[in-house]
């Protein structure tokens, strides 16, 4: 699989998707988010993997807005201009909803843009050097589509100070909010995500990890008494899958399973 802009690889079960544009600081411009939904759709389609990371080669984990694709925006009319945040709508959608566990691994800064590739992950883990924020109300744009996603993810409050001040954070200062998972030295960082990766793989059934994703992303969109219907559906559901089956009987077999 061919990309101008990233580089995908799988390597026992777990798909890398790397931004490289490092002399752009990983910049997002329509054909790299053209090309992150295709290597996502690559990813979810492939029986073999069970877990993406996502990372930016460089310096930088990703910039934000390229200064060319912005300036290109300037020129757009309204309804080009909607048909391009629609594809950027589609790829978070499609990060947020997909089957597989979405890890970031962040070496560099994450902002903008790049701040909201981190934001849609399940799990993310940054270096203590990162710096990481929504900086669009700076430049006279607005933080749209990651503003839907980071209340659900850290609620109204500290999503108003990040948000609205466009202030930038430093990774201790994410994690303490929830933005991220938690902080790793960069010289750790990447032994310990490929762990946590192996780790899902080997301990953690595919489709309970699918289905519970599934859960926690839809749950908040459902009044209590549909969101519990909805929970005990799956719960009554997944007792039927042969993963459920497998592992009980492991369980109260004392044996160790792999899966």
């Amino acid at each position: 699989m061919a990309f101008s802009f990233l580089e995908y690889s799988v390597t026992e079960r777990v798909a890398t998707i790397a931004l490289n544009r490092p002399e752009k600081r990983n910049a997002l411009n329509g054909q790299l988010v053209e090309e992150l939904r295709e290597a996502f759709r690559a990813a979810e389609a492939d029986e073999a993997v069970k877990v993406v990371v996502l990372k930016g080669n460089g310096e930088a984990f990703c910039a934000g807005a390229d200064l060319e694709y912005l300036q290109q925006l300037q020129k757009n009319t309204y309804d080009e201009n909607l048909a391009d945040s629609r594809e950027l709508m589609q790829l978070f959608r499609e990060i947020y909803h997909l089957d597989k566990i979405v890890i970031a691994q962040v070496e560099g800064h994450a902002i903008a843009g790049g701040c909201g590739l981190v934001t849609l992950c399940d799990l993310s883990y940054a270096v203590p050097e990162a710096l990481m924020g929504y900086s669009e109300v700076k430049i006279g744009f607005i933080p749209a589509l990651v503003a839907v996603f980071l209340v659900r993810k850290i609620g109204e409050g500290r999503s108003r100070e990040l948000l609205l001040t466009g202030k930038l954070v430093t990774a201790e200062k994410a994690a303490s909010d929830g933005l991220i998972t938690a902080v790793v030295p960069a010289a750790e960082i990447s032994t310990y995500v490929a762990k946590i990766a192996s780790s899902l793989c080997k301990d953690a059934s595919a489709n309970s990890l699918k289905v519970t994703k599934k859960l926690i992303g839809t749950v908040l969109d459902l009044p209590l008494t549909d969101g519990l219907q909805l929970a005990a559906e799956l719960n009554a559901a997944t007792r039927g899958h042969d993963d459920c089956k497998r592992g009980i009987a492991a369980f109260l077999n004392k044996e160790k399973f792999t899966w």
